[in-house]
């Protein structure tokens, strides 16, 4: 599933292509998985709407709608919306030209002002579609790039569960996944099963600190390519690269040579060095 920098990567680049055009019409498919919000719903509120931003929530893409109606009156009565798009494991947002294949798992698209389409694809369906007012959509937790230390001491400090799993706790924490917590433990020397209860304030620190450059080194490499994402251009990420734990179990330690386990914590894989990281 694309975590923040994946999410972060795709909204900058659709904010360069579409903002600022005007959605003309829009089709739906006929599954109904991807739409949290009825077809209907959408509809009235994505045509003749303008896209005024897109822009990261969480591991949710927001478009930033100004609708305003056919007609004289309509027009003149403007109003704002948002379009939220959740990718879920394997969607895609694509800017496409209008000749350009229809692929077959194609959920909505979006006919623009500037002659070219928005398309949603989706092959297994766990990405959502709706829509909200200004201000009705709220994910929870906390930025991680705009968190500070006391914030994230309040967050994690008396916490009983393990501190990957708290990381992965979107109603503290958005946007952090699987991947980057583990990148980020192993840089803050923290053992993914440690409690967070257990953890020092200057562990903590280190860790909001470990936190923060793995997500902004990974979105200045266009985030991890592992399965299928690809960024709003179609172009593969580069972080994967650069990984030091993740997906490297029995590989030796970039730093001790101590070859990286591989634990299983609430369902989820996490990778760590046991040498490195206490």
């Amino acid at each position: 599933m694309p975590e923040l920098p994946e999410v972060e990567t795709i909204a900058r680049g659709l904010a360069r292509r579409v903002s600022g055009d005007v959605i003309e019409s829009i089709w739906l498919g006929r599954k109904r998985e991807p739409l949290k919000s009825s077809a209907r719903e959408i509809a009235a509120t994505l045509e003749h709407s303008r896209i005024a931003g897109v822009r990261r929530m969480g591991k949710h893409i927001v478009f930033d709608l100004v609708h305003q109606g056919v007609g004289p009156i309509e027009a003149a009565r403007s109003r704002t919306a948002q379009w939220i798009v959740h990718l879920g494991m394997t969607g895609r947002l694509q800017v496409c030209e209008p000749q350009a294949e229809v692929l077959k798992h194609t959920h909505a698209i979006l006919k623009l002002a500037s002659g070219t389409e928005l398309r949603f694809v989706d092959p297994r369906r766990f990405g959502r579609l709706s829509v909200a007012r200004v201000g009705g959509f709220d994910v929870g937790g906390i930025e991680p790039l705009e968190a500070d230390l006391d914030r994230f001491l309040i967050l994690f400090c008396g916490r009983k569960t393990p501190i990957k799993s708290a990381l992965l706790n979107q109603k503290l924490l958005r946007g952090v996944g699987n991947i980057y917590a583990d990148e980020s433990l192993f840089r803050a020397g923290i053992r993914p099963r440690r409690r967070a209860s257990n953890t020092t304030r200057d562990q903590l620190a280190k860790l909001l600190a470990s936190v923060k450059e793995v997500l902004e080194e990974a979105i200045a490499l266009g985030g991890s390519s592992i399965s299928d994402y690809v960024d709003a251009d179609g172009e593969e990420g580069f972080f994967q690269l650069e990984h030091r734990v993740y997906g490297r179990e029995g590989q030796p330690c970039l730093v001790c040579k101590t070859p990286i386990k591989r634990i299983v914590i609430a369902g989820r894989s996490s990778h760590y060095c046991p040498k490195c990281q206490r």
